[in-house]
């Protein structure tokens, strides 16, 4: 019963991600080890140094920095100053894909442009990862997915630091590190397979919410078997800004909750387990409490959310 509360947390994946259960759930009978999640108060490019130096990890060959580069004209983007000495210490380079809702980051052009008015050029190079189409990665046991159609560019780096600000979410119930490895690094066609389930590549639309997070979970596991987790890819969550809508909105709620930390795991699951019992316990959470709770009663039959 664990595994499957954890899941439902994360976002009703647990079959199709069952692997990264185990490797999250640190109370679960079938989990061989515990997942450390390292943990700053101190938002502040001195703290995000430090914890992410706790991970202990050295990052092999090209480097790609994952992160939103933000829906215009207000979303609650990563600041650049705030990230700018960690991505330059790894010489990483700043990874996205375009959108497939429309928006400011539909076309790569465009994309390059927010980039640049949100400041992520003046710190380090971009690459748009789909700029020149998709590329297919297995995804092993899926349910709803026979491949994950990410950015042609992909490949071309080795290691994977994955800096993504934690949200409420509108579909997910919240976006984290799983949402930023898969649908973050979907190309247009991946988003469109994930949206719909594996029903579409030209269209976003139409797809219930069962299927999307399935489908996140098969195209997540896939980018973690590719970079073997824990080895060429590890995650930091920002707890700060913390609004109950993605940062792919452009006019999204204020935020209503306390700045909280920033935490480090090789594990995606872990990283975004405490993401959210550490949201949740903070002053302000009602709105997000209420966003994820409905989706956790809709998707997994569950009145409240169990806290790690």
């Amino acid at each position: 019963m664990r595994q499957k509360q954890v899941f439902c947390i994360i976002a009703a994946m647990a079959v199709a991600f069952g692997s990264f259960v185990n490797a999250g759930a640190a109370e679960n009978d079938n989990a061989k080890e515990t997942s450390v999640v390292y943990m700053t108060a101190d938002i502040s490019p001195e703290g995000l140094m430090s914890v992410y130096q706790s991970l202990g990890w050295t990052p092999k060959g090209e480097v790609a920095v994952k992160l939103s580069t933000g829906e215009p004209p207000a979303s609650n983007y990563l600041d650049p100053e705030l990230i700018k000495e960690l991505i330059q210490s790894v010489n990483g380079t700043i990874v996205e894909c375009n959108t497939a809702y429309g928006g400011a980051r539909i076309e790569t052009a465009m994309h390059m442009q927010v980039a640049e008015d949100h400041g992520f050029t003046a710190i380090a190079d971009v690459d748009i990862l789909d700029a020149e189409g998709s590329r297919s990665l297995p995804v092993e046991g899926g349910m709803r997915l026979s491949e994950n159609l990410v950015g042609s560019h992909f490949g071309n780096y080795d290691s994977y630091l994955v800096l993504s600000h934690f949200k409420g979410h509108a579909m997910a119930g919240f976006g984290g590190a799983i949402k930023n490895i898969s649908i973050g690094l979907g190309s247009q066609e991946g988003k469109c397979l994930i949206h719909t389930a594996g029903e579409s590549h030209d269209s976003p639309w139409g797809g219930d919410q069962t299927g999307f997070t399935e489908s996140m979970a098969e195209a997540g596991k896939s980018v973690s078997d590719y970079l073997n987790q824990g080895e060429n890819i590890v995650y930091v969550n920002v707890l700060n800004n913390i609004s109950i809508d993605c940062d792919c909105n452009g006019n999204p709620a204020e935020p209503d909750i306390h700045d909280i930390g920033i935490l480090a795991s090789t594990d995606p699951v872990a990283i975004d387990q405490a993401s959210i019992d550490l949201t949740f316990a903070a002053e302000g959470s009602e709105s997000l409490q209420n966003r994820v709770n409905a989706f956790l009663k809709r998707e997994c039959g569950m009145t409240g959310l169990l806290l790690s």
